[in-house]
This record gives C-alpha cells, structure tokens and sequence, in this order.
C-alpha cells in the first residue's frame, strides 16, 4: 500500500474548498499507471461542485489528468480513476490536487509515493 502525506496547512479558509482525502496508484502490464482519487468536497449542484483532479510531477508538470463532467451531491465522499497515465523513470512519487468551480485549486495537495 502506498504511504500519503498530505501536503498544505488546514485553516478555517479552507473550508469549502475540495480535497483529495485517498489515493492509490498501480503499474499496468504496459507500463502507464492508473490512479484512483477519492475526493470530498460539499458540492451543491451545477454551480458549485469540484471539476477536475490533476496528477503532478514533484516539479510541478501535470502528467494527468481526470475531469468530473457533474456535481456528486450525494455522493460525498467519490472516487473516480484515470488510466494510461505514464510516469517518467525514476519518479517515486506523485502529488494529487483537486479544483471546485467557485474556490479553484484547493490549498492541500496529496502526496502519493508510488508502489
């Protein structure tokens, strides 16, 4: 099982915001990577809900990434995958962030050291 470390200060400014609370990557046979994310976030409808969740590099470059085409109102928390992502040789770990429509990119990032 991969080890996390979540990344960023939780501060009352926060709140709303979404966050990716689990995540686990795995190797195909192939060689690309899927991930799965598991997001919470308080989404209300069409015009607040969390939209997207990137894959990054330690530098920052995206190597995935996974759109949320609808709100998950009462599905709280969701966990969607994204498959075929490829990993560059020698990266042992990835960071996780996730965007809602009205706060962007949340603060905390989570930090996945790959299998």
């Amino acid at each position: 099982m991969a080890a996390f470390i979540l990344l960023g200060a939780v501060s009352p400014a926060c709140a709303g915001e979404a966050e990716v609370v689990d995540a686990h990557a795995r190797q195909s046979a192939d060689g690309s990577w899927r991930f799965e994310v598991t997001v919470s976030h308080a989404d209300t409808g069409w015009d607040h809900y969390a939209d997207l969740w990137e894959v990054l590099a330690p530098d920052g470059r995206v190597l995935g990434r996974r759109v949320l085409a609808h709100p998950h109102v009462n599905e709280q928390p969701f966990t969607r995958s994204l498959a075929g992502v490829a990993i560059p040789e020698g990266l042992d770990r990835v960071e996780i962030r996730v965007r809602d429509t009205v706060h962007g990119w949340g603060e905390r990032r989570y930090l996945l050291n790959l299998p």
